[in-house]
């Protein structure tokens, strides 16, 4: 057990310190090796609550860059998508071919991140598309109440939206894990969903992501984003192949 809780908390601290540097990173990098040790379900529910954490925690220190309009549409998308989400997770969230789903969208998304560039001029405008931030909301709000992922979605959307500005990037994403991720552990709290064992890892766990995120903050503007992203995929996209293969 208490291998098994030192364990949980690296996996925990790195991810929380990826948040704290890039803006997001701890549900990619923390789903990458929790399935191998609980089901898909049970990691979602404890990196959720703990994602929850984590965001406010970074909100608090960046509120005054929050711009609320600008989250509307897509908050609403978002809402919905969580809200389908759960169903599927509470019915068959302790599937192991959700795993290998799993591991096929982690690679997705760090080929994604490597061949990314950044926004250009010819993605800035989508921005004039009504259509864009529901998409968006929709997939970041469906993946995350699954698999505790969904933030590329949001990340692609705010990036847009914020190009010149990091700080307002980063403040605006958190708020959006913050409202997103409250929906997903509302819901199954009321559904009965966390056992008595979660709470023992929620609280190691809530030790890992404050002292992790606090790091990451510390070192926001002293760390190439670039590199941290060029590490973590490499990271996510082993484990995810490992998923896949023995998930």
């Amino acid at each position: 057990m208490i291998t098994e809780l030192l364990i949980i908390f690296v996996i925990l601290l790195i991810g929380s310190f990826i948040q704290g540097v890039s803006g997001f990173g701890f549900g990619l990098f923390a789903m990458s090796f929790l399935p191998f040790l609980f089901t898909i379900k049970d990691s979602t529910l404890l990196v959720v609550s703990l994602a929850l954490v984590l965001s406010i925690s970074i909100a608090l220190q960046m509120f005054r860059h929050i711009q609320w309009r600008v989250l509307t549409v897509l908050l609403a998308a978002a809402l919905a998508g969580r809200v389908g989400a759960f169903f599927v997770l509470h019915n068959y969230g302790d599937l192991d071919i959700l795993k290998t789903f799993l591991g096929i969208f982690l690679i997705s998304v760090v080929i994604y991140l490597f061949k990314s560039s950044g926004p250009g001029e010819g993605n800035r405008k989508l921005l004039d598309k009504t259509w864009l931030p529901v998409l968006l909301g929709l997939g970041g709000g469906f993946i995350g109440g699954i698999y505790a992922v969904g933030g590329p979605f949001f990340v692609f959307y705010l990036m847009l939206v914020f190009s010149d500005n990091k700080y307002a990037y980063s403040a605006n994403l958190q708020l959006t894990f913050v409202f997103t991720n409250s929906v997903t552990v509302l819901l199954h709290g009321i559904n009965g969903d966390f056992n008595g064992e979660f709470l023992l890892y929620f609280l190691v766990g809530i030790v890992s992501v404050l002292i992790g995120s606090r790091i990451g903050i510390k070192c926001f503007a002293h760390i190439s984003q670039q590199n941290i992203k060029k590490l973590a995929g490499i990271v996510v996209a082993v484990a995810a192949v490992n998923l896949i293969l023995f998930g």
